[in-house]
């Protein structure tokens, strides 16, 4: 990768599901540095401690199911989007849980990936991306060339109503009440999908 780079054949290097250890062990060695790791991050994964490590190396920190993957948990798996606290808090603001799961990774400085089919769930996200995003959360944390991009909606420049942006300005009382809700919990575990196969990443 870092040849491809050297090449001009690719602009930066990311990695996914690499743990403190993993990015310790690479920054020892790599010439370029990775610019983005993509790991698994809603409110019952809350990865806090990754979150702060890839902050300090300038390593900008891409979440993945950001709604707990409701499509694809098993039965008797915790739903993120029926968590009571949350949906609290999202009525009291007047948004989905989905939205306040998106603004609540903004705040914390991540970028979010978040899948949906729905066309009414897609433009919901991108309307928390567009108001959260150029806000600060992303755009000032990091220096690696990788983040600082927004998202806008129906074609407008970026600029957002004070209300709109109101809805998803989350405060810290609210931040500290998601923080309670961390439960480590994995919904992608590769360690029981392939019980032979060392997948050292994920520890």
């Amino acid at each position: 990768m870092e040849a491809l780079v050297d090449k001009g054949l690719v602009k930066h290097i990311g990695v996914a599901n690499f743990p403190v250890m993993l990015l310790h062990d690479m920054l020892s060695y790599a010439r370029i540095p990775p610019s983005v790791n993509q790991v698994e991050i809603h409110p019952y994964n809350q990865q806090s401690e990754l979150l702060a490590y890839c902050k300090s190396r300038n390593i900008t920190v891409q979440a993945y199911s950001p709604l707990g993957t409701p499509g694809y948990k098993k039965d008797g798996e915790p739903n993120v989007l029926s968590d009571p606290v949350l949906k609290e808090i999202a009525d009291a603001r007047g948004i989905s849980v989905a939205q306040l799961c998106i603004a609540w990774s903004l705040r914390r400085g991540c970028h979010v990936v978040a899948k949906s089919l729905d066309k009414k769930h897609m433009k919901e996200n991108l309307e928390v991306s567009s108001v959260s995003a150029s806000a600060a959360a992303v755009g000032s944390n990091y220096e690696n060339g990788f983040a600082g991009t927004t998202s806008t909606v129906d074609g407008d420049d970026g600029a957002t109503d004070d209300a709109e942006s109101s809805l998803f300005a989350l405060s810290e009382d609210e931040m500290e009440r998601i923080a309670s809700l961390d439960r480590g919990y994995r919904f992608f575990r590769p360690e029981d999908w392939w019980k032979d196969t060392p997948v050292p990443v994920f520890h």
